[in-house]
């Protein structure tokens, strides 16, 4: 084995950071603590009215690895850009501030890496990862608050939905050999890229206020444009939400974002002439499943007395979302749901075919089987009723 793949690289850390003091101590410990030592930790305050500064200061005087951008808010977009480019490090991975590592996350990355080609053959390293439900982020209970014997919501963690299924039949591979990592969340998180990949490529990240989904279009930039992946099934990252409501939640409040960010997400595409079936099958699923969180984002706003000029802009943007999408690819695919397909053909104003009900129940009956088995009988009912 050569040198070049022997070597500890650099791996730089970035932390985008806003009012999130309830966890920021146990992200920046998971850090800390990494058996992984040969880290730069770049954390970004991004405006934070809370004690956040005053916590990264402290960790900061501690640990010489630790380096602080202090700034105005600009959201997630424009700090994580920030942050790439002020990284040192050979490899750069994000982790959220109210999420948390695994202790041997960066060491068994870097190791994934060096086995399979190291920085000359590899631009991603991808993981699984923990989904950690009970207690809730965004301002809610926080981490400190768990406290041995109170009779508060404990957190829980389940596999992340594509743990399990991603077997490419070798590394590194393409996205076409691990399509499952676009049919779930875009958890562009749990990885590590090589920094002169993504600056050589000029891959980065949306800048919008807030977070703005911008997740998104930074998953098919980074991984659907040539990148050549490895992948461990060893869930490294532990990535706290909400489900489903977090995301019918925020659609109830800025309904123009998830479609937006799919349609960012096919002007890469149209701008790359990716025509994977791969990359275009799973974001026809993702672009009809945010149509339908956008439609009843829709209809609670007229419920709820909540309507306003933006709804027209929102019924204009599902329109010119549908026109993007190929009719046989919507039509023929087994995971989109019959509401799915009524609503696409109502919009285009096509006849809507007879369903092949044999493909649609096989698909159920399988992705329902490896969820019960995946998450158990409690967590796949409460994400049955979330939905419906």
């Amino acid at each position: 084995m050569s040198h070049a793949q022997t070597r500890q690289p650099l791996v730089s850390l970035v932390v985008p950071i806003y009012n999130v003091s309830d966890y920021l101590e146990q992200c920046l410990a998971s850090i800390q603590s990494q058996s992984y030592t040969n880290l730069e930790i770049i954390c970004l305050n991004d405006g934070s009215t809370d004690s956040s500064l005053s916590l990264l200061e402290a960790h900061a005087a501690r640990d010489g690895r630790i380096s602080i951008i202090d700034k105005e808010n600009e959201g997630y977009g424009a700090t994580c850009n920030r942050g790439i480019a002020a990284a040192h490090g050979d490899w750069v991975g994000i982790v959220e501030p109210d999420d948390y590592l695994e202790t041997t996350m960066v060491q068994e990355l870097v190791d994934l890496i060096q086995a399979n080609g190291g920085e000359n053959q590899v631009d991603i390293a991808r993981s699984a990862y923990w989904r950690v439900f009970g207690n809730q982020k965004n301002g809610r209970a926080g981490a400190k608050e768990q406290v041995k014997g109170a009779k508060i919501s404990a957190e829980y963690r389940i596999p992340c939905a594509y743990k399990g299924r991603v077997n490419p039949e070798y590394q590194p591979c393409s996205i076409n050999q691990a399509e499952q990592l676009l049919l779930h969340h875009p958890a562009i998180w749990a990885a590590l890229y090589r920094k002169s990949f993504l600056t050589d490529n000029n891959i980065t990240f949306k800048e919008v206020p807030g977070a703005g989904w911008v997740d998104n279009p930074f998953l098919v930039l980074s991984h659907c444009c040539g990148a050549r992946l490895v992948y461990t099934d060893s869930a490294l990252y532990n990535y706290r939400e909400n489900g489903y409501a977090e995301a019918a939640n925020f659609a109830r409040r800025q309904p123009t974002v998830p479609l937006d960010r799919w349609n960012d997400m096919m002007d890469i595409v149209d701008a790359h002439n990716i025509t994977s079936n791969v990359v275009l099958d799973a974001l026809t699923l993702r672009g009809i499943n945010y149509a339908l969180l956008v439609k009843d984002a829709l209809t609670w706003r007229e419920e709820h007395d909540a309507a306003s000029e933006l709804d027209i802009e929102v019924h204009d943007l599902l329109a010119k979302s549908f026109k993007r999408m190929d009719a046989k690819r919507v039509f023929e695919n087994p995971a989109i749901s019959s509401t799915g397909k009524a609503l696409f053909a109502r919009a285009r104003g096509i006849a809507l075919p007879k369903e092949d009900k044999f493909a649609r129940y096989a698909y159920l009956a399988k992705e329902g089987f490896f969820r019960l088995k995946s998450d158990g009988i409690a967590q796949t009912f409460k994400s049955l009723r979330e939905r419906h």
